[in-house]
């Protein structure tokens, strides 16, 4: 079989890639292109290791080049990413791709709980991954990954000392509750608070991340001004539930983040807790707390709707024993966040690419 590549090449530019509407050729994501008698190998790099089309452009790939050449055609694919970002000014978190901070308007919507997920979930999909708790007057990280009693070490980098993240279940983890004892309570003042998270950013060293989720306390107040003023944000994630006021709240900090001096796109929203299906009722599904909220804010606001997180006690068992529940395979809660984590990992990809 006598194929050269740029006849392989020219196949490959009938595939798109179904989020920025362009073929694989264009977008440089076909890599390490060989050719060996019958045999043909490439890599196809994607934005992110989370993309929901993986499967989808590696079956076009392979569709397209056995129309023209034939089922004799022996067609190796790896399908590999590289996380792009958008991010010039590299003073802060230089080698940090992107940083996505989750919030939420009240306590009590599981705001912690769906970082620790999206964390978990961008990491099993084999993305580099930090997670900072900014939650200074209640960090709730290191019970939900079982590390109560751990504490930083320091690393001297360039003549400067650094905290070292503490890392469980392949992510790199910082917070407040790593440097006071458990029972300690945080009593501060704004000041020392936005000190403390600038030092939390600016003096740990961090390394290769190609994302960095950032768990804000809830509410609008000293520790979100100096988030959207130090740390060059990618986005923000809203956390809410389905009821008014967890919602009226939520409108709240979306006003906030549009009007800061330095504006941060909200990248979608999650409606946390949208309904309660019982084990022995799997059909069922019971809107405990309303129905549709988090849908119509996104529509409101005109930005994308991440997804509903059903009430899994799972969830709670693993926030407590210090194992996310998202780390069990193929169980609905895994299901529900790798699908909300491919939508967000998307949304991230496209606006880094700017097409």
């Amino acid at each position: 079989m006598n194929i050269t590549e740029k006849e392989i090449l020219s196949v490959l530019s009938t595939v798109q890639e179904p989020d920025f509407k362009k073929d694989l050729v264009t977008l440089n994501m076909i890599q390490q292109l060989k050719l060996n008698g019958n045999q043909v190998s490439f890599q196809v790099v994607l934005t992110t290791p989370a993309c929901p089309f993986k499967d989808k452009i590696e079956k076009d790939c392979r569709l397209a080049l056995h129309k023209v050449f034939g089922d004799a055609l022996e067609v190796l694919i790896e399908m590999t990413a590289n996380v792009n970002t958008k991010r010039q000014d590299k003073l802060i978190l230089p080698q940090v791709k992107n940083i996505i901070a989750v919030a939420s308007g009240k306590g009590g919507v599981g705001k912690s709980s769906v970082a620790a997920g999206i964390a978990m979930s961008l990491s099993l999909k084999g993305a580099k991954v930090g997670l900072l708790d900014a939650d200074i007057h209640g960090p709730s990280i290191p019970m939900m990954f079982g590390e109560l009693t751990a504490k930083p070490l320091m690393r001297e980098v360039d003549g400067k000392s650094l905290m070292v993240p503490i890392e469980k279940f392949g992510i790199k983890l910082l917070s407040i509750g790593f440097l006071i004892e458990p029972e300690q309570a945080v009593v501060w003042r704004g000041p020392m608070v936005s000190s403390a998270l600038r030092q939390m950013v600016n003096d740990t060293d961090w390394g290769e991340l190609d994302y960095l989720i950032i768990d804000l306390p809830p509410g609008t107040g000293d520790i979100h001004l100096t988030m959207v003023q130090v740390v060059p944000l990618t986005g923000i994630v809203l956390v809410t539930t389905p009821q008014a006021i967890a919602l009226a709240d939520a409108y709240k900090a979306a006003t906030m983040f549009n009007m800061t001096p330095v504006k941060v796109p909200i990248l979608g929203i999650v409606e946390n807790m949208a309904y309660f299906t019982p084990a022995e009722l799997p059909e069922n599904k019971y809107y405990l707390f309303g129905y549709g909220g988090g849908k119509t804010m996104s529509n409101e606001l005109d930005v994308p709707f991440l997804g509903e997180l059903p009430i899994y006690m799972e969830i709670r068992e693993g926030g407590d024993s210090g194992k996310p529940a998202v780390m069990e395979n193929n169980t609905p809660v895994q299901k529900a966040f790798f699908m909300l984590t491919e939508k967000l990992a998307r949304q991230i990809a496209v606006i880094n690419a700017n097409i």
